[in-house]
């Protein structure tokens, strides 16, 4: 079973939502982890068995960068908004680098979620 790592900013949680919600069938048959605030939603909107880390700025992109490291995650889809400064940044680097260092797939907009789900089919 794959692992997905699924994290949304706050203006980009009802795209997650709804990309939740269109591949829902395809993730309830993976291992899902999430950030706080977007695994609720997941949880409570698109119905998804999700296990959720702390929210991101209190030190939950850390902590699925640790699963990462770790070698327990699979992919990240991570839907981003980039055009608002994040308190957070340094943990969001961090992230993306450990997904660089341990080769694992990384997406940061639905054009590039919509490919790694079709890689977690084909696999």
């Amino acid at each position: 079973m794959k692992t997905i790592a699924l994290i949304a900013h706050d203006r980009c949680k009802s795209q997650m939502i709804e990309f939740a919600r269109t591949h829902a069938t395809m993730l309830a048959g993976c291992s899902l982890v999430a950030t706080k605030t977007t695994g609720s939603l997941l949880i409570d909107e698109a119905k998804l068995t999700v296990r959720c880390m702390l929210s991101g700025p209190q030190g939950g992109d850390l902590q699925i960068g640790g699963l990462i490291a770790e070698g327990r995650i699979d992919a990240v889809i991570f839907l981003r908004d980039v055009l608002t400064a994040q308190p957070h940044e340094p943990d969001i680097t961090a992230l993306l680098r450990i997904c660089d260092v341990h080769n694992v797939p990384v997406a940061t907009n639905l054009a590039t979620a919509e490919w790694v789900m079709r890689g977690i089919v084909m696999v």
